[in-house]
C-alpha cells in the first residue's frame, strides 16, 4: 500500500502558514486532504480559521488540532497517535498538511517519520519553510554579524543570539522549498536582499518561490516526493545535540470579551497596545455587534489585518478572544486590561 505524502509547513510567527494552508485546501481539485494544526496557547485560531473556509468535501474532521503544547515536544505523545488515527480512517486522505506553531523546530517531526509504526505508511513529502518578506527586510532577524553587534552595544538585552534566531535558521536549514510570503509589501532591490540572506542558510538546490497572500498552485507544493525522513543528516539544527528543547523564552495568553460595536475603534486600540509592548503576534476571532459573520483578527509586530470569513453558527457563542505571543517578560498584566477595554 503506498505510503500517505504527508507536508510539513514550518515559519515563523505570522508568515502566512494558515493562509497558505487555506489556500491549498481551496484549490485542492476534489483532493482528500488532512490537516493537522498546532497551536501554541489555549484558544484553536488557526483551526477555526482553516474549518471558516467553507470548502467543500473538507468536513470538521479532516482539520486536527493540537494544543497541548508545541508540536516538536509532544511528538509521541501527540503528533503520532493523531497521524495514526488520520492513517487508519476508513477512507484516509490522500495528503496530510501539518501546520506547526511559529516556535516549532520541524526536524523532529520529520524525525517521528522513521519511527516502525508510521514508516511504510506515511511519508514527509516535503518540508515547506513560509517567510514573511517585509519583516525579514525590517531586520526581525539580523544575520550580519556588524548589524548585529551593533545592535547588542545599543541594548544590553541583544548580547547573545536570541532564540527567535536560531527557530528561524532552523526553519530554513529544514526547507525542501521556501515560500517568500508577502513580497508585494517590499520593492525589487530589499527583495533581493532578502533572498541574499536566505541563502546563507539553505540547503543545496533548495528553491525560493515568491507569494502574495500564499496563493500558489498546490501542483508546486504538492508532490515533492523528498522523503525527507530518509535525509535527516544534511537538515542541520542548532539543537542536533539536544534531546528536546523547550518555550521558556516565550510568554502566550488569552484575553477574552464580548462584541465591540465599531471595527475602526477596535483597530486603533490593537495597534495601539501593538505599538507600545513588544507584541510578536497576536492573532484571534472578534464579534462585532450587528454583524453576522466572525472577525479575524492577524498582527505580526505593528503590522495589523482584519477581516471577516464565516458566518456565527446557530448556538455559537458570539464572544472575542485574542491569543498574545512575545519574549519572556511580556507584561501580561499591563496588556490584559488594555486588551480587554478594547474588546470591551
Amino acid at each position: 500500500m503506498a505510503r500517505i505524502p504527508t507536508t510539513v509547513v514550518t515559519g515563523f510567527l505570522g508568515a502566512g502558514k494558515t493562509t497558505l494552508i487555506r489556500h491549498l485546501l481551496e484549490n485542492a481539485g476534489g483532493r482528500r486532504l488532512a490537516v493537522v494544526v498546532n497551536e501554541f496557547g489555549d484558544v484553536g485560531i488557526d483551526g477555526e480559521i482553516l474549518r471558516g473556509c467553507g470548502v467543500e468535501g473538507c468536513a470538521d474532521e479532516d482539520i486536527v488540532e493540537l494544543a497541548n503544547g508545541c508540536i516538536c515536544c509532544t511528538v509521541a505523545d501527540d503528533f503520532l497517535p493523531t497521524l495514526r488515527k488520520l492513517i487508519d480512517r476508513p477512507s484516509p486522505p490522500e495528503h496530510i498538511l501539518v501546520e506547526t506553531s511559529g516556535l516549532a523546530l520541524p526536524k523532529p517531526l520529520v524525525k517521528a517519520f522513521t519511527w516502525p509504526e508510521v514508516r511504510t505508511r506515511a511519508t514527509v513529502d516535503g518540508v515547506i519553510a513560509v517567510i514573511d518578506a517585509d519583516a525579514v527586510a525590517a531586520g526581525r532577524f539580523a544575520h550580519d554579524e556588524a548589524a548585529l553587534a551593533k545592535a547588542r552595544e545599543a541594548d544590553p538585552t541583544l548580547d547573545h543570539d536570541t532564540p527567535l534566531e536560531e527557530l528561524f535558521e532552523d526553519q530554513l536549514g529544514c526547507a525542501d522549498l521556501v515560500i517568500l510570503n508577502k513580497t508585494d509589501l517590499v520593492d525589487a532591490a530589499t527583495l533581493a536582499d532578502v533572498e541574499a540572506q536566505l541563502a546563507e542558510h539553505l540547503r543545496a538546490g533548495v528553491k525560493v518561490i515568491h507569494a502574495r497572500q500564499g496563493a500558489l498552485d498546490p501542483a508546486i507544493l504538492l508532490g515533492l516526493g523528498v522523503a525527507a525522513e530518509d535525509d535527516l543528516n544534511s537538515r542541520v539544527s542548532h539543537h542536533d545535540a539536544e534531546d528536546d528543547h523547550d518555550h521558556d523564552d516565550f510568554d502566550t495568553f488569552v484575553v477574552r470579551g464580548a462584541a465591540v460595536a465599531d471595527v475602526d475603534a477596535l483597530s486603533a486600540g490593537l495597534r495601539a497596545a501593538l505599538e507600545t509592548h513588544d507584541i510578536l503576534r497576536l492573532k484571534g476571532v472578534v464579534a462585532v455587534e450587528g454583524k453576522p459573520a466572525r472577525l479575524i483578527v492577524q498582527a505580526v509586530g505593528p503590522r495589523l489585518q482584519t477581516y471577516f470569513d464565516r458566518p456565527w453558527r446557530e448556538g455559537e457563542a458570539r464572544a472575542s478572544s485574542l491569543v498574545v505571543i512575545g519574549e519572556k517578560g511580556l507584561d501580561q498584566a499591563e496588556i490584559t486590561p488594555r486588551l480587554e477595554a478594547v474588546l470591551a
